[in-house]
Order: structure tokens, then C-alpha cells, then sequence
């Protein structure tokens, strides 16, 4: 039964098994990636404060030092659909190593960089007298997977593009274990304190890109894929990867202002703020993953030149994005009277949690629509329009979380003006997927 004349009901089952298929593996991916800090953290803690505070500081470093390159996997996954629409594998392989090639070139860049700055880096960053030594340890010997980090997430973009979510799943819990078996036994067994955590995550991101790099290999031998690096493909990824990565340093820079705006507002209420960034944060995975799933579904529909299917598909996915993210607000309203005890027993934080917990809550089903529709236009390979689209966002954001000091109305209003920012971006995306602008069929856009 072809797309054009299956019935409404028929193509919707389709679309949910499609949707179903992608996103629960992707979500499960997702969700082992923070494990590993958590991981690290928990082995590192019994070292020590100081230990504690530096693992700490270096690893939000090195987040924020990857985050800023996740355009690797977006652009990669929507390439590679195109050309798994078209029929065309062995060009979508080829498109998917030209993304590994760049990200081992952006990976020696940060090594380059990071080795010898990681001191003064730490100190920017204010860590203190007995923390820096060892967030300098971490920083620098885990710098040394940075290449394996970027590799990992070239390589999930291939894959999600091939319509494989459920390798990653494997792969990043294979890595999971392996890293807390290797810290455990570099950091005590072997006596090297962080700079065994270090190495034990290192040896661990290497074990994961390896393994990708098996599985894209041998379907590059399959299709007659070349290996070798291209310099215009390479060209070709890092262009496409400028206007998403234009919209990445735009979002980070949103959360660092509300953070600084937290912080301005007290201790409680920064406090508060960490926590519900941390609970807003684990609800996007639920959420990310059905944008998963739209990235390579309509990429795939667009290459295979059906806009008809694209259509239905980014229809029905904003369905299910609306549906979790009223579920997921049911969920934080009821779980907040047991979630809060979990971090913190300062009366004076659950106060100023609790009413920006209500407003998190609300704004789910909005956030459920941006993300869906964020990655739609991703899969469509509309970066441009998202990256002017979140420097929109973040000039609308900005002033209005700047005044919440001195206007008042607390933790409260900041996140009344989180809700305003993901309000925006709902309207710049779904004004974009009404125009029907994304919708540029072919194996290239």
C-alpha cells in the first residue's frame, strides 16, 4: 500500500510504528549519556571534596566543549536520510564518513588547544586552590577522548540516518559499563585517584567509537562506500554544520543566562533553579528522542521527493510531541511532593522550587511541539532558518530574564521567561513548518 493510497488510519499506525521504532532506542541512548558523569561522580566522591569539586568542574567543561559540536550528529543524520530516501546507499555511507573525517580534524583541533590551556582554563572558571590540580588532571587527560567523543556522535548521526536507533542503544551501554568497570579499577585497584577516572572514561569513548567505526566500515565495504577522507565532503559537512552550530551557542547562551540570573536572585534560589534545570533537562530526553526519529523520518521522506509523507509524518509527530508533553506535565505535578526531598531538605529551596515547578510543568506541551518541530527542520536540513530563528529567540529572551531581579516575581518569573523563550521558538517553528519552505525535495538540499 503506497503513501497516496493508504487511508488516514493506515498511515497513521505507519507513522506511529515508524516514530515508536526510532525513538524508543534513541531515548534510551540518551539517557546513558549523563549515566556516565553520574557514573565518574560517584566513584570520584569517595576520593574526596576537593576531588568531588574538581571532577566537577572539568567535566562541564568538556560537556560544553562537545554540546558545541552535536551539529555533527544533526547534520550527519539528515545527510544520510536524504540519501537513504533516494535509494542511494552507498552515497549516504560516503556522506556518513566525510562527517567522521570532520570530526576527528574538529577533535585534534580541541586537543590542540585544551592541553595546554587546561590550567588557566580551570582558573577562569574560579575553581579553587585545593580543586584546581585535579580538575586540571581530568581536563587534560580527558581532552585526549574528545576525537572519540566527536567520532561517537558523527557516528550516531549515521546511523540515525540509516534508520538505526538501536545500535547506539547497545553501544552506549556497553560504553556505560565499561567505564564504571574501568574507573572503579584504575581509580582504586590501580591507585590513580581522578587521573585513573580520566582514563578510565577515555579508554571507554574509545571502545565506543571503535565500535562505530566497525559498523560503518563494513556497510561502507557492503556498498562500495570509499573510506578515504574527501576534502569537498568534508567541506560540504562542516557548511552544513555552521548555521546548527550558530543555534547551539544561541541555546547555550540562554542557559547560562537564566543560570546567572539565579544566582543574582540568592542561594535558595540558585539552589532551586540547578534542580529544576536537572528535572527539565532529563524531561527534553523524552522529548529529543521523538525529535530523533522526525530528523530521520523526514529526511528519508524528502530524499525519496514525498512531501505528501513528510507532511503526515511532521503532523502526527507534533501529536505525539503535544501527547508526551502533557503527560510529562501530569507527571512533574504529581511527583513534585517526592522529587524535591531527593535534593535538597532546605524548606526555603522547596519554596522557591515549588511554584517554578508548576510553571515547568505547564510549558511541556510547548516544549513538546519545539522540539518535534526542531527536529523535523532539521531532518529537512533547514539550518539556516533555525539558526536565525534561535538569535531571534535569545534577543526576545534576554532582557526579559534580565529584569526579573529588579521587577521581581522571583525564581517564578524566571522560568515564566524560559516559558516565553520555548513560546518563541514554538512560534518561529511552527510558522516555518506551516510555510511549507522546508519542504526541498532531493538526495542534497
Amino acid at each position: 500500500m503506497t503513501q497516496a493510497s493508504a487511508t488516514p488510519k493506515a498511515t497513521r499506525r505507519q507513522h506511529d510504528r515508524e516514530i515508536v521504532a526510532l525513538a524508543v532506542p534513541a531515548f534510551g541512548a540518551l539517557v546513558a549519556e549523563p549515566l556516565f558523569v553520574m557514573a565518574d561522580s560517584a566513584i570520584v566522591g569517595h576520593l574526596g571534596t576537593a576531588q568531588l569539586a574538581g571532577l566537577g568542574i572539568a567535566s562541564a567543561l568538556l560537556t560544553t566543549a562537545v554540546s558545541v559540536f552535536v551539529f555533527l550528529a544533526y547534520a550527519t543524520t539528515s545527510a544520510v536520510a536524504r540519501r537513504v530516501g533516494a535509494g542511494d546507499l552507498q552515497a549516504a555511507i560516503r556522506q556518513g564518513m566525510d562527517g567522521i573525517w570532520l570530526a576527528l580534524l574538529l577533535g585534534a583541533a580541541v586537543i590542540a588547544v585544551l592541553l595546554p590551556t587546561a590550567p588557566s582554563v580551570v582558573e577562569l572558571f574560579g575553581a579553587s586552590d585545593t580543586a584546581a590540580p585535579y580538575a586540571t588532571t581530568y581536563l587534560r587527560i580527558s581532552s585526549l577522548g574528545i576525537p572519540a567523543m566527536l567520532v561517537v556522535l558523527a557516528s550516531t548521526g549515521v546511523l540515525r540516518g540509516l534508520q538505526d536507533t538501536k545500535t547506539p542503544l547497545y553501544v552506549a551501554i556497553a560504553g556505560f559499563v565499561a567505564n564504571a568497570v574501568l574507573n572503579v579499577g584504575l581509580v582504586y585497584g590501580a591507585g590513580l585517584g581522578i587521573a585513573g577516572s580520566a582514563w578510565g572514561t577515555v579508554i571507554a569513548q574509545c571502545g565506543m567509537a571503535a565500535a562505530y567505526l566497525v559498523v560503518v566500515v563494513r556497510g561502507a565495504r557492503k556498498h562500495g562506500a570509499s573510506l578515504r577522507p574527501d576534502a569537498l565532503g568534508i567541506r560540504a559537512s562542516a557548511q552544513a554544520g555552521v548555521p546548527l552550530l550558530v543555534r547551539t551557542l544561541s541555546l547555550r547562551a540562554i542557559l547560562m543566562i537564566a543560570t546567572a540570573v539565579a544566582a543574582r536572585l540568592g542561594d535558595a534560589d540558585i539552589a532551586a533553579h540547578q534542580i529544576i534545570l536537572s528535572l527539565w533537562s532529563l524531561l527534553a530526553f523524552a522529548l529529543d528522542a521523538i525529535a530523533i526519529a522526525g530528523q530521520a523520518i523526514i529526511g528519508r521522506y524528502l530524499g525519496a521527493d514525498d512531501t505528501d509523507g513528510a507532511r503526515q509524518a511532521c503532523r502526527r509527530m507534533v501529536e505525539w510531541g503535544i501527547v508526551v508533553g502533557v503527560a510529562l506535565g501530569v507527571l512533574v505535578v504529581l511527583s513534585r511532593p517526592l522529587f524535591l526531598p531527593l535534593f535538597t531538605g532546605d524548606s526555603t529551596v522547596k519554596e522557591a522550587a515549588l511554584p517554578a515547578l508548576v510553571i515547568v510543568a505547564l510549558s511541556q506541551p510547548i516544549c513538546g511541539v519545539v522540539f518535534v518541530l526542531d527536529g523535523v527542520l532539521m531532518g529537512a536540513g533547514d539550518g539556516p532558518y533555525l539558526a536565525k530563528a534561535m538569535i531571534l529567540t535569545l534577543v526576545v529572551f534576554a532582557p526579559v530574564a534580565l529584569l526579573v531581579p529588579t521587577l521581581g516575581g522571583g525564581l517564578t518569573a524566571l522560568w515564566a521567561a524560559m516559558t516565553l523563550m520555548m513560546t518563541v521558538r514554538m512560534l518561529t517553528l511552527w510558522l516555518r513548518s506551516r510555510s511549507g519552505q522546508w519542504l526541498v525535495t532531493g538526495a542534497t538540499r
